[in-house]
């Protein structure tokens, strides 16, 4: 397999702290994220990897710190001016409309990318009607690549779990981010369904050339497919490295051993 190429820094993440009234749930945490990556954040529980994700996608607002995006701070953005931007996120505890099919859950990840009128979309009139046609096609393409045809006019709610993992990660792809951000991913699934979804972050990375941010809990997973990892533990970075250098960090050790506390 041909090594790709790791580009420049695209996400900057430095000396982030945030608390909740007087609990800390991140002290001074930097790191960076470079094109073309998967970058992993570990660490126990409670260790502060989703209120991380929250900072980068806007839903929490650090106190201290800054992140950057292609060169370009943001400090006061919400979560839907972060993904205008080109962040997209995918959740732990699955955000779907479970009643609705597969195709439209993953369209309306497009929204963001719909550019004519509420009223020419309900008409779908003139240039409403070939820009749906436009984001149809685009959509169909992404329910390819994640292999769920049979399933495109399925209510949401009633496929697997496993399955449903992958529509969540197909809307997030629908509003093409340039970073992607997953919120344990594999959380929950059986050794298959883990084996399916890493091949689809790899080829996400791969063929889409998606960064990709990854909490994860699967020590073993995130060994095989992350370029660089950052631990996390109490809110705090222990370590960051890449995958051998994070496995043989003392302090990472003892985290995950409880040796240390």
């Amino acid at each position: 397999m041909a090594k790709k190429h790791i580009g420049d820094v695209i996400l900057d993440v430095k000396n982030i702290s945030l608390s909740f009234g007087g609990v800390k749930a991140l002290t001074d945490i930097s790191f960076n994220v470079r094109e073309h990556e998967i970058r992993a954040i570990i660490g126990p529980n409670g260790a502060g990897k989703s209120s991380m994700l929250n900072c980068i996608n806007g839903v929490y607002k650090p106190q201290v710190g800054s992140i950057t995006f292609r060169g370009q701070e943001f400090k006061h953005m919400d979560s839907h001016q972060v993904a205008t931007m080109g962040i997209g996120r995918t959740f732990q505890n699955l955000a779907l409309f479970k009643g609705m099919s597969v195709l439209d859950n993953i369209m309306s990840g497009r929204n963001l990318k719909i550019k004519s009128n509420i009223l020419l979309q309900a008409l779908r009139i003139g240039p409403a009607e070939r820009e749906e046609i436009m984001h149809r096609e685009f959509v169909e393409r992404i329910i390819d690549f994640l292999e769920i045809q049979a399933y495109r006019k399925t209510p949401v709610g009633q496929l697997p779990y496993g399955l449903q993992k992958r529509v969540d990660l197909g809307r997030a792809l629908a509003m093409e981010p340039q970073v992607l951000l997953l919120d344990e991913p594999m959380a929950g699934m059986n050794v298959e369904e883990k084996q399916d979804m890493c091949r689809f972050v790899l080829d996400v990375n791969d063929e889409f050339g998606t960064t990709v941010v990854l909490i994860e809990h699967d020590m073993g997973v995130v060994m095989d497919i992350s370029d660089r990892v950052v631990v996390l533990d109490y809110g705090k970075k222990i370590g960051d490295g890449t995958p051998d250098e994070v496995r043989n960090n003392e302090d990472v050790i003892s985290a995950y051993l409880g040796t240390s506390h």
